[in-house]
């Protein structure tokens, strides 16, 4: 069955919304975005429409649970919530939307799922993985940034903004929030996934990145046993898609150039 351009899928009992761009992913190589920890289908803005022309893939953006209009979860999330999103949910869903051939790119919370499926599963439909500004350790600065957006998200209009992106906004901000401030959530460590990776990685990281620093970066240069590109770009923070979307464009786009199969056209 064909996918609709926007709607919901049923995966295991959530309720996940989607959008999808250009071909069905089971026509054409397809590019899967994955949000940070805070975003959702909305979020991504105008950039998976970008990406779509400038690579000729099929583009799929969807809501993990608790995001966006999908399914709320129950809170508090567990701490190796992103490990089970790679492992229990995304596969399933990659072969709901017929995935042949393709991409993951994530960005933050993302990146970091990407990372996991692409270590944890010898998916041979995966082409390549984009990471924008991952996190593969839990550093000081992340937490004391994440602190800080706690203390703005309750006494700003924080909530009220984010809630234009959120059908239940606590229950986003508090699930992605409460796990990374819960002391157990330091010794969070995803290295060891890193090392199975074996399909090409490009690596997008703002130097100013007030969420990781570079050392991020140099273990996925460390631990992988795969070719990865690196592009630090100047005068950006967390959201590379968002504060440099040009720049980051292109490097998706010559790394989809380079990586992803025939038939895809490109502009």
């Amino acid at each position: 069955m064909a996918l609709a351009a926007s709607g919901f899928l049923t995966i295991d009992t959530a309720q996940l919304e989607h959008r999808l761009i250009g071909p069905q992913p089971s026509d054409a190589p397809c590019i899967v975005l994955l949000h940070e920890g805070l975003g959702s289908v909305g979020l991504w803005g105008d950039f998976p429409d970008k990406l779509q022309a400038a690579t000729g893939a099929s583009v799929f953006a969807y809501s993990r649970a608790g995001y966006g209009a999908s399914s709320p979860v129950t809170l508090p999330r567990p701490l190796d919530y992103m490990q089970r999103e790679a492992r229990d949910v995304l596969p399933k869903l990659l072969d709901a939307i017929g995935f042949q051939r393709g991409l993951l790119v994530g960005h933050s919370d993302g990146a970091s799922i990407a990372a996991i499926y692409a270590g944890g599963r010898a998916d041979h439909r995966l082409d390549g993985v984009v990471l924008i500004a991952p996190h593969v350790i839990v550093e000081d600065v992340s937490v004391a940034s994440i602190a800080a957006i706690k203390t703005t998200y309750e006494t700003t209009e924080l909530r009220t903004k984010l809630g234009r992106w959120h059908k239940d906004v606590d229950n986003a901000f508090y699930g992605w929030n409460g796990a990374w401030l819960d002391p157990a959530f330091r010794a969070w460590d995803i290295t060891g996934d890193l090392a199975y990776v074996r399909v090409p990685v490009a690596v997008i990281q703002g130097i100013d990145d007030q969420y990781g620093t570079i050392r991020q970066v140099e273990i996925i240069q460390e631990e992988c046993y795969c070719p990865v590109e690196v592009t630090m770009l100047p005068k950006t923070g967390h959201s590379p898609h968002r504060e440099a979307p040009d720049a980051t464009l292109q490097v998706i786009a010559e790394f989809a150039a380079a990586t992803l199969p025939a038939p895809a056209s490109r502009t």
